[in-house]
């Protein structure tokens, strides 16, 4: 096992790591912009390293400051969290060179599923299902082409892509080169690529997406669905598990086919399937190679501890006996995600925390790095903290985060709190009538009156 992990993120994800580290006897070491000088994660670390201005390109980006920091600190493993520089090969390849380990897949693993062509070839090849659409469009007449074999809708979508920069809905042929257009420049500002394709596009589907953890060395786990289709611009906002859209034969047909495209790519460490689900069908539409903000949710249906074994994995160890086979879940969890903004604009809202309750009781759990007085910057995502609950059932979970939310108390600031409280009472919620454009029906009903 590692003696020392150097965490490359901050916020409630570094606390996260922090806390899997100490039970593990290992000494972690937190990196820092100068915004974030007070943050908890750099209070609660064994050591920390100021790694730049508040930025990001200049802090949480910088590749060779936060190696520097994990070299000066004598850290032997990199640790990146979610977002940031949890996903790019490159920083993994320069973490091995360096002579650290880097916590997560291979680089060559990470560039196979992080490249959305590459992946859906990679999954053809596995027989896993996907959605009709092209390779690299390399010319405006190939997508002309395209588009007769698909059908309208499609969606354009980056190839390096995500958070839904660079995506685009075009519903007939007279707006598609307008939007490839506008799709490209997206891409190429946002990920330093204007490599684009197509792919048929589903008016109203789930987005169910499996947790997968492997050794690389034929050891497989699949843990699981969750339900991650409350969502605004493709950014998640509640997620469950179980789905309540899937029947057990459904569930173990996709842990089957999700287990056969892990071994097929020789998968090794956490990751995140992720498919669209429509009438009885699932499509796989992309890989997530790193843990997720959602994570917490399968942990508290299957009682197991995913970043935990993230370490042990990276530390050479095999995939731990209670991680061994296919989950069946206990119980139900839902998890809201609390964040500083406006709950009508969605707007950002930084500034000082003047109050705070966090609620508490039987199957609550807080994931969050805020504290009465600390200052949310303006310079990073708005996620303040991740309110999972867990209970027997689903409904009576939706019970649990009502009462939950209730206690949630943050002054000083707006959050969606309110917001989350509305949601989870709308009938059809309590149902399970999901879908991802549930939130725009939502916000419909919801906008304020026009004078």
């Amino acid at each position: 096992m590692f003696k020392r992990i150097l965490i490359a993120n901050r916020g409630e994800i570094a606390l996260r790591v922090i806390r899997a580290c100490r039970e593990l006897g290992v000494e972690a070491v937190a990196v820092h912009s100068l915004a974030d000088s007070n943050a908890l994660h750099v209070k609660f670390a064994d050591e920390s390293v100021c790694i730049g201005p508040a930025p990001a390109k200049d802090s949480y980006l910088h590749i060779p400051a936060i190696i520097s920091a994990a070299e000066v600190t004598g850290a032997e493993a990199i640790h990146p969290g979610y977002g940031f520089l949890s996903e790019n090969a490159e920083f993994a390849e320069m973490t091995e060179r360096c002579g650290l380990k880097f916590i997560g897949p291979p680089p060559k693993i990470m560039r196979l599923m992080g490249g959305k062509i590459s992946a859906r070839k990679a999954m053809v090849e596995a027989g896993v299902p996907i959605l009709p659409g092209t390779g690299l469009l390399e010319t405006d007449d190939q997508a002309m082409t395209a588009v007769e074999e698909i059908g309208f809708p499609i969606i354009i979508k980056a190839s390096a892509g995500g958070g839904g920069r660079g995506m685009k809905i075009v519903k007939d042929r007279g707006r598609l080169l307008a939007q490839l257009e506008v799709a490209r420049a997206e891409a190429l500002a946002g990920f330093g690529s204007s490599d684009v394709y197509l792919e048929r596009y589903v008016e109203a589907p789930r987005h169910i997406e499996v947790q997968v953890v492997a050794d690389g060395r034929g050891g497989v786990a699949i843990l699981g669905e969750r339900e991650c289709s409350i969502q605004r611009r493709h950014q998640k906002l509640v997620e469950e598990a179980p789905s309540v859209a899937l029947d057990d034969k459904q569930r173990e047909t996709l842990m089957a086919v999700c287990e056969k495209a892990m071994r097929a790519i020789n998968y090794s460490n956490v990751g995140t399937m992720e498919f669209l689900y429509e009438k009885g069908n699932f499509y796989f539409m992309e890989m997530n190679t790193r843990i997720q903000v959602e994570h917490t949710v399968t942990e508290m249906v299957t009682g197991l501890d995913l970043v935990r074994e993230q370490i042990k994995l990276a530390a050479g160890e095999p995939l731990s006996s209670t991680f061994t086979g296919r989950f069946r879940p206990r119980g139900h969890a839902i998890e809201c995600r609390v964040n500083a903004e406006d709950p009508i604009k969605f707007t950002p809202s930084p500034g000082r925390i003047s109050a705070l309750n966090l609620p508490g009781g039987f199957g609550v759990r807080v994931d969050t790095h805020i504290y009465e007085g600390y200052v949310v910057p303006p310079n990073y995502d708005s996620l303040l903290a991740k309110l999972i609950v867990h209970a027997e059932d689903r409904h009576s979970a939706i019970r649990r985060l009502r009462r939950a939310l209730q206690e949630f108390v943050v002054e000083g600031i707006q959050t969606n709190l309110d917001f989350h409280k509305r949601l989870i009472d709308h009938p059809d919620f309590i149902a399970g009538r999901l879908d991802t454009h549930f939130l725009e029906r939502f916000s419909t009903e919801n906008a304020p009156a026009v004078a």
